[in-house]
């Protein structure tokens, strides 16, 4: 079996020293006669010796005791020689339902925007800072925004994280690691206010969308989150929702949330009422809350073919009617996001933050604070009624004062004779 400790040893090189008859000296003779360097050597687990020189042992020494433990835990052997061609077929293999689809895609994406950059031949290993920095420079010439850029960083960052995971790249060998992001201003969270939002239920077409709108804006649903809403989601007696997973089963596509955590939001009255109301005309045997009748038939047909592709939007071109009833309306320009947004700001003026994190679906408290807390109109006239609270009764500038007329007598520094001429000198 193989050691598991890193030796030190000399590496001779340059042609053998002879004796004074030409013949070639004993090699117990050449420590001083001919030029060597100074090797580290182990054993990897495959059984394989593996080297590293240098020119002097002081180097050795020191290169073994970082190295020794490894080799001990059999961890010490170089990394396999993989491509950005072949790493991108492993990670579409290994990754296959251990991320969600569209985060898949947006690593697979990364990758081969990579590959065309620097080569769908390039090693792993090979990879440097500079090419990565190349890379952004060209994604940013090509018309991306900063903050693209950023987001296909980090996720770059990542898809080299797993790469040293798996042992194809050394410890430190992260290129993105130590590249900065592009600092990015923050844009002002869009707030729907109560009346906006009125004056686009009374647009709404039917009962559907109303139900739609409202139950998004009291409980703060993603979009994905509603349109996966089933019946038996719904309880009508204690007036909540569940949001949880949903298994493959029927007519019931699978799907897990973003925060894949089961989490209870309660329901406003008015919300209950317009579902029930919705319920009594929606499509019979129909699970999905809201899914139209014409969508209904669309789906069960293509179910039934079996051409529904995994992971396809149950109900289509929501944002685009929606954003529709908001210039009918004369409001936003809004998105279903930001009723989202608006209605976790609405919790956060009377809720605990904790609280409005788990209703929210957060895995951080921070993405809470951070991106979806909205100054609201009525926060801005609080604000400048504790500004003049403070201020108190000051009076006004006095209009006759000096300073305030032409009559005034101007200013004269000390050392300074203000206005006046200055006198001449004689000569």
């Amino acid at each position: 079996m193989a050691t598991r400790k890193i030796g030190i040893y000399r590496s001779y090189y340059g042609p053998i020293p002879q004796d004074e008859n030409g013949q070639p000296l004993p090699k117990k003779e050449w420590i001083k006669k001919r030029p060597h360097s100074w090797v580290a050597r182990w054993f990897g687990h495959d059984g394989k010796r593996y080297s590293k020189s240098f020119e002097t042992r002081k180097e050795a020494q020191r290169y073994t005791e970082s190295k020794q433990l490894e080799v001990r835990e059999q961890k010490a052997d170089p990394p396999p020689r993989l491509t950005l061609r072949d790493y991108y077929r492993e990670h579409r293999d290994l990754m296959q339902g251990n991320l969600a689809k569209k985060t898949l895609q947006m690593h697979l994406a990364a990758i081969a925007l990579l590959s065309d950059s620097v080569g769908w031949d390039r090693r792993l290993d090979q990879i440097s800072v500079r090419d990565i920095e190349s890379f952004r420079a060209q994604r940013l010439k090509a018309g991306i925004s900063p903050s693209s850029a950023n987001r296909e960083l980090r996720t770059l960052r990542r898809i080299f994280n797993l790469a040293i995971l798996r042992g194809y790249l050394a410890q430190n060998g992260n290129p993105c690691a130590a590249i900065p992001m592009i600092k990015v201003g923050r844009k002002r969270p869009a707030y729907c206010s109560s009346q906006e939002f009125q004056a686009i239920c009374r647009r709404s077409p039917d009962v559907m969308w109303r139900a739609l709108l409202v139950l998004i804006y009291t409980t703060g649903l993603r979009l994905r989150e509603a349109l996966n809403l089933t019946w038996n989601d719904i309880d009508f007696d204690a007036e909540k929702l569940h949001v949880t997973r949903k298994t493959a089963s029927a007519w019931v596509q699978a799907w897990t949330p973003k925060d894949h955590e089961m989490r209870t939001i309660p329901l406003p009255q008015q919300a209950i009422s317009l579902l029930a109301a919705w319920q009594s005309v929606a499509p019979e045997k129909c699970p999905y809350v809201f899914m139209e009748d014409n969508r209904w038939k669309f789906y069960c047909e293509a179910v039934l073919g079996g051409q529904w592709a995994e992971g396809r939007d149950l109900v289509n071109n929501v944002l685009r009617r929606f954003k529709t009833l908001c210039r009918q309306a004369g409001v936003g320009p809004y998105t279903l996001h930001d009723l989202r947004r608006s209605c976790i700001t609405n919790w956060a003026q009377c809720l605990p933050m904790h609280v409005v994190q788990q209703l929210a679906g957060h895995s951080d408290i921070k993405t809470t604070q951070q991106y979806y807390l909205s100054v609201r109109p009525e926060d801005v006239a609080k604000a400048q009624e504790v500004q003049q609270s403070l201020l108190g009764n000051i009076p006004s500038a006095d209009p006759t004062d000096q300073k305030m007329t032409n009559s005034g007598r101007k200013r004269v520094f000390p050392g300074k004779q203000g206005c006046r001429p200055k006198t001449q000198i004689p000569l």
